[in-house]
């Protein structure tokens, strides 16, 4: 018997895109059927081009898992007028005794939670953002190819003790002018100069993507002031920073952003039962990297964040205390952003006080104005609290005033 196939005209259409390195495996859903799958080429134009001949006159609504690709196959679907979403593989509920995998499966499975609404998409950053981010990610491994050299370089010093075993002295150029001096053996000195060459190039690469960098934060100068307002990030943090994590603004509350840096911890909790673990670790784990370095040392430069991280590690310990203030410090960070202000150093909040005598007259003394009066003062007091904890995680402080 031959199926009847299904006109999508004025429908919506939903697609799961299987995103592998050579095929795209599409699965295509309407009406709660499935109306087509198909394997084509790894070519973003084309399969968007395919899909307007598939369906036309209907609604496309896609969603792939972010990966490899990024987000050129998002563009192209987008640019035919398609809504796509890039969802984060974590996010996606597998049933535990699902013990098959194929790409066909998978991609069933996106275009069926996507047509159930399952499916959250995650920020998709523009190609200029993008770009922008490949100087800090190219930055970061010639600095750790560098450091390897450095230690190689001491490494072979130390079994001719040319120099101490706990030498802490820092490969440079006037290091490099000294050894050129010394009298080395003959396989030794060629070696070294080998791996000078090495540790020189990678240097001058530093320099020239220092000067870049610098281009970089002239170009996006309100970032950079808000930055580097903040105790503990210098230029290079505040460049990852500012491309990593943008505008926090657009993050809707402190809460999405500390979960996009991964620091909120993990919870397993049953009943009364309050289990909480180790952080999430979701996002990016550079960005979460210098969170927590730039928490160190903005403690010595901010009393609030003292304070909190003192009152933390009495109980918890000091690694569970850096991780909350590193919290602390990035919803404060977001308050900036939020008020158009630089980040203001070891001072509290100050939550508008309210005048509850004032709301009804002095002499409505009756009984059900003074149950009114008792209903005002105890709703003002919690709209208080809860500005004070809006106005503690974010521009001024994180504690009521003493």
């Amino acid at each position: 018997m031959t199926q009847q196939r299904i006109s999508s005209a004025g429908d919506r259409v939903y697609v799961g895109v299987e995103v592998p390195k050579e095929t795209y495996t599409v699965t295509c859903v309407c009406r709660k059927q499935r109306v087509k799958t198909a394997t084509v080429p790894a070519e973003p134009a084309r399969l968007a081009a395919s899909w307007l001949q598939w369906f036309p006159g209907a609604t496309l609504t896609s969603a792939y898992e972010a990966g490899f690709s990024a987000f050129v196959l998002h563009r192209a679907l987008t640019q035919v007028g398609s809504t796509n979403i890039v969802v984060n593989p974590a996010s996606i509920a597998v049933a535990a005794n699902d013990k098959v995998k194929t790409d066909r499966r998978d991609s069933k499975r996106w275009a069926i939670d996507l047509a159930d609404g399952r499916l959250r998409g995650i920020y998709v950053p523009t190609a200029a953002e993008e770009l922008a981010r490949l100087l800090p990610r190219t930055r970061a491994p010639i600095v750790e190819h560098r450091a390897t050299i450095a230690r190689q370089i001491k490494a072979k010093l130390h079994p001719f003790g040319l120099i101490a075993p706990a030498s802490r002295r820092l490969i440079s150029n006037r290091s490099w002018r000294e050894i050129a001096a010394w009298a080395l053996p003959p396989d030794l000195h060629v070696s070294l100069p080998l791996l000078a060459e090495q540790w020189r190039f990678a240097t001058r690469q530093l320099l020239e993507i220092r000067r870049l960098l610098r281009a970089q934060a002239v170009a996006q100068a309100e970032l950079e002031q808000v930055y580097r307002s903040v105790p503990g990030i210098g230029a290079v943090v505040a460049r990852t920073l500012a491309t990593e994590l943008g505008d926090m603004t657009r993050f809707a509350h402190e809460r999405a952003l500390c979960s996009y840096t991964g620091l909120p911890p993990s919870e397993y909790s049953s009943g009364p039962a309050v289990r909480r673990g180790h952080i999430s670790r979701q996002g990016s784990g550079r960005v979460r990297h210098w969170l927590i370095e730039t928490a160190w040392r903005a403690l010595p430069r901010d009393k609030v964040l003292q304070e909190i991280f003192a009152r933390i590690a009495v109980t918890r310990g000091k690694k569970r205390a850096i991780v909350a203030s590193a919290r602390r410090l990035t919803g404060r960070i977001r308050a900036c952003f939020r008020h158009g202000t630089m980040y203001a150093v070891g001072t509290y909040a100050s939550a508008p006080a309210y005048d509850w005598q004032s709301v009804l007259p002095l002499g409505s003394w009756c009984h059900t104005a003074r149950r009114q009066r008792k209903w005002l003062q105890t709703a003002i007091s919690r709209m208080q609290c809860k500005e004070w904890k809006d106005c503690g995680s974010a521009l001024y402080g994180a504690r009521h005033s003493h």
